[in-house]
């Protein structure tokens, strides 16, 4: 086995295992597993489960391709308590964690930021720019971890672990791999061919492309086909891992997404009138998604000196999006951005007399074109706008410095503080003014500083059980799509651009106990977060082109609090029982007309009782057998907003459902596993809370991964 092949398991994809004095990682112990769990964060932090002093998911690459077959990142998180995914169209998933979304969440490829300054407030479909079967595994953190990694970093923290070395089958050079799924219920077809070879013992290449054709989504026994949600998706993805040591080495990686005609179709004739749901006027929205990342990132692993280890890596990432909207047949126009952001950071751990520390820097600068055209009935250009989404020629920076400090304050006690302190910076040359249509700049420059503080308790000397608490800031700046955008937002609304705004603030609080032994893995977590001067849209009374004019305002102080269960009890040798639980409420300020009156109202999307409840029995070796149960509560507790929401919320709510799912997977050899499900058994109309269109009907899903 080569140097490399003995580390995976520890090191993941350049992040470094981190874990408290206090709090080591053992030798297997009688009744426990023999390697916990691992959450990996990013390059500043990775730990076992029962290690980390917050609530964490970590699904790994037989979950994500084969046990769930989940066909978008946003649902992959489908079954992790406190997330809901909220679908606006069948190619744009927004995950809310713990009450928040887009901009509140923050997500990182191998450490690298996906959010950048034109995320826009709401459900957004930037998450599916991500192509899960390029994944090793996904890592959830719920709750701020803004000191670690800035702003955007409040309902929760995702890093999506790509593929590679780390893949490579044990003493094999070359492994090729071929991946198909099939969805009865849309028709559709995924296939990924892979490649992970040893050039030379210290150089790795992996090279993958995976195809996607979705058909049109058919609801339950009553909606039955959904027009115009199918759409087709080509990614590609390179990774070259050179070791010039055992503990340093560089790796150069790429990967490319390209998603053609997703339509948004609740806005649109070609929407649905479920449950009293109105149906929209326009002919056409269509979207394409285009993204590509570039990255070089040098780590460096138990080195004698100051620092233990170093983690640094530059960037190049690019967005670009196109609308393609047709009002009537003779207002026709396209608008779209291309954002360009180039990134860099330094993590250093250094161990020192008051404990082990984490610290470093990071840095973003965006470049922003962006652009609107009217078009004539022949598709010639008709008039060409001052700016598109979000204002042109525009640039955003952020400067992030960072410390952690981790203290093992006894045995069994550790103690974990942080802080941060960023710069935001941002520029926007041409904005047009909403009343007088006249080309304007806009600019604005913010700093912020947040801290945590968190203490984990070993309840025992093995460690299986452990028990956290602590408090946490995070913070939101606002961003080009905040103080810029010009472009429809709910229901009949236009939002337009907002200068004078200032950061979100955010402090959540939160408890909760774990357990990892042989016979139970599971987490039990409850918390309360304090919502200060969060952006909130305002109308202005006035109406542009027949829409509603919204503007945004630091407005929205109010709070946010839920319990979240989640965990597996083995209760015979081959059958084990799972389950998760969500029960969460949140209010928060709002101004529900433009005479500038403050009213305390509900959380928008809040997400509503949850749960899901299933048994899964390995009937032999190589075949398991699943079934499980999910249910959610009527959402009818609605913010006034989400009320006027009527193409995605029917009148007095959106209706509770019961969904039974039955899942079988078959390990025929070493190298071939299949699996095979049928989803919503009872081929019952529902849709998630929020959502542009119902979930699928009776579904069957085949996945097969054949590795040789």
């Amino acid at each position: 086995m080569s140097h490399w092949g003995a580390r995976v398991g520890f090191v993941l994809s350049g992040v470094s295992l981190v874990v408290a004095g206090a709090l080591p990682v053992s030798a297997a112990t009688p009744g426990t597993v023999s390697m916990p769990p691992v959450v990996v964060k990013s390059t500043s932090d990775m730990r076992p489960v029962t290690s980390a002093p917050y609530a964490t998911g970590s699904l790994d690459a037989k979950t994500l391709h084969l046990d769930h077959a989940s066909r978008t990142i946003p649902e992959t998180l489908k079954y992790e308590p406190s997330v809901l995914v909220q679908k606006t169209a069948h190619g744009q998933g927004s995950p809310f964690i713990r009450g928040f979304t887009s901009q509140r969440n923050l997500f990182m490829i191998d450490g690298i930021r996906l959010n950048n300054s034109v995320f826009r407030e709401g459900p957004n479909q930037y998450w599916n720019t991500v192509d899960p079967y390029s994944l090793h595994k996904v890592d959830l953190v719920r709750g701020p971890f803004s000191t670690l990694y800035g702003s955007d970093a409040v309902g929760g923290t995702v890093n999506a672990v790509t593929r590679g070395v780390s893949d490579l089958r044990e003493d094999s050079d070359w492994d090729r791999r071929l991946y198909y799924r099939y969805s009865s219920a849309e028709e559709s077809h995924i296939a990924r061919a892979e490649s992970i070879g040893r050039f030379t013992e210290d150089l790795t290449l992996t090279l993958g492309y995976t195809f996607k054709d979705f058909g049109d989504l058919e609801g339950g026994s009553s909606v039955g086909t959904q027009e115009k949600t199918g759409y087709d998706e080509y990614d590609w993805d390179a990774k070259l891992e050179y070791f010039f040591t055992e503990d340093a080495y560089l790796v150069l990686a790429h990967q490319s997404v390209s998603i053609d005609d997703a339509w948004r179709t609740h806005k649109t004739i070609y929407g649905i009138d479920w449950e009293g749901l109105s149906v929209g006027s326009e002919l056409q929205r269509i979207l394409d998604q285009d993204r590509e990342l570039t990255y070089l990132q040098f780590h460096h692993l138990n080195r004698d000196g100051f620092a233990e280890e170093i983690h640094a890596g530059v960037s190049y990432h690019q967005q670009s999006e196109e609308r393609d909207r047709l009002r009537t047949r003779n207002r026709h126009d396209v608008q779209g951005f291309d954002c360009n952001t180039i990134g860099a950071f330094l993590t250093l751990k250094s161990p020192s007399p008051i404990g082990t520390l984490i610290y470093g820097v990071e840095a973003y600068h965006d470049d922003v074109d962006s652009f609107k055209r009217a078009l004539d009935t022949d598709g010639s250009i008709k008039s060409t706008s001052i700016q598109g989404p979000v204002g042109n020629d525009a640039t955003y920076d952020t400067l992030g410095i960072y410390i952690q400090d981790e203290i093992a304050l006894s045995k069994r006690f550790a103690l974990i503080l942080g802080g941060r302190y960023e710069y935001i910076e941002a520029d926007a040359d041409s904005v047009e003014d909403p009343v007088t249509g006249d080309e304007i700049s806009v600019s604005g420059d913010w700093d912020d500083a947040v801290a945590t503080a968190r203490l984990l308790y070993a309840l025992n000397d093995d460690r299986t059980w452990t028990v956290f608490a602590g408090a946490s800031q995070g913070f939101r700046a606002p961003n080009l799509s905040d103080l810029t955008r010009l472009d429809s937002a709910r229901t009949d609304e236009i939002e337009t651009p907002s200068p004078d705004l200032d950061p979100e603030h955010f402090i959540s609080y939160e408890v909760g106990i774990k357990a990892e032994t042989s016979r139970l893995s599971g987490q039990l977590a409850v918390y309360h977060t304090d919502i200060d001067g969060m952006i909130v849209r305002t109308p202005t009374g006035r109406v542009i082109d027949e829409d509603f004019e919204v503007t945004k305002l630091n407005g929205g102080d109010g709070y946010i609090q839920g319990v979240e269960l989640d965990g597996r009890i083995r209760l015979l040798n081959a059958l084990t029982a799972f389950g998760v639980l969500t029960w969460q409420e949140g209010e928060v300020d709002t101004y529900p007309s433009s005479n500038a009156e403050v009213v305390r109202d509900t959380m928008s999307r809040q997400m509503p009782l949850m749960g899901r409840l299933g048994m899964r029995w390995n009937v032999i070796d190589n075949v398991w057998l699943e079934g499980s149960c999910t249910a959610a509560e009527k959402t009818d507790d609605l913010s006034m907003r989400d009320a006027r929401d009527t193409s995605r919320i029917p009148p007095g709510g959106t209706p509770s459902y019961t969904v039974y799912d039955i899942r079988a997977g078959w390990n025929c050899t070493d190298d071939l596993a299949l699996t095979l499900a049928i989803e919503n058994l009872s081929d019952e109309d529902y849709r998630v809370h929020g959502s542009g269109l119902n979930e699928p009907g009776r579904n069957v899903i085949l996945a097969a991964d054949w590795v040789f």
